[in-house]
């Protein structure tokens, strides 16, 4: 097994994890918003790439989703703490929801079969939305947080939390679902 630029991208993102964590914990919001718009970027770029390239591979099937639950996760934990240097979070229970989900799906995605099998949880239209509303509304909370926003903006938050949480449940329900109706026939293949 050799490895790919997606995968080579998927990894970065996974180190880039820790140096977020770090720069945000320690104030620098700048620097932090800008390795988390920068692994967004790379997060659409290795999907092309795979695609385009046709370097899709087992490895990048895992790598890629564990690297968006990892970023997603800690960027949802560390948002939603209220500190001092932070004029904008994101509401506690909107973080639990993205996690549980994530974590729900991680679960069922490995008692799934005998083995993972990442294509009963290839990502479905809906998945990718809330996956963008996630990436969107981090990194906004993020950058007002950085500039220290005090604008009108911040007043849509709120109706943005909500969004996210709603696209949380009813994906996270349409991948039950979706994986609980496929036959088991598939899952012993």
């Amino acid at each position: 097994m050799y490895l790919t630029i997606p995968n080579f991208l998927s990894l970065l993102r996974i180190l880039a994890i820790p140096v977020f964590a770090i720069c945000f914990w320690y104030g620098q919001l700048v620097f932090a918003f800008i390795l988390f718009a920068l692994a967004g970027v790379t997060d659409l770029l290795d999907g092309f790439i795979a695609r385009r390239f046709n370097q899709a591979s087992a490895l990048g099937a895992f790598l890629d989703p564990m690297a968006d639950k990892l970023l997603m996760t800690v960027a949802f934990v560390l948002l939603c703490i209220p500190g001092s240097h932070l004029s904008i979070t994101i509401p506690f229970w909107v973080a639990i929801l993205a996690i549980t989900r994530d974590v729900i799906i991680g679960f069922f995605a490995l008692l799934s079969s005998s083995g993972f099998d990442p294509t009963r949880f290839r990502p479905s239209i809906l998945g990718k939305i809330t996956a963008g509303a996630e990436l969107v509304v981090i990194s906004l909370v993020l950058l007002c947080n950085a500039v220290g926003s005090t604008t009108r903006v911040d007043l849509l938050f709120p109706y943005a939390f909500h969004v996210v949480a709603y696209l949380v449940i009813a994906s996270g329900l349409h991948y039950f679902i979706r994986a609980s109706s496929s036959p088991r026939a598939h899952n012993r293949a």
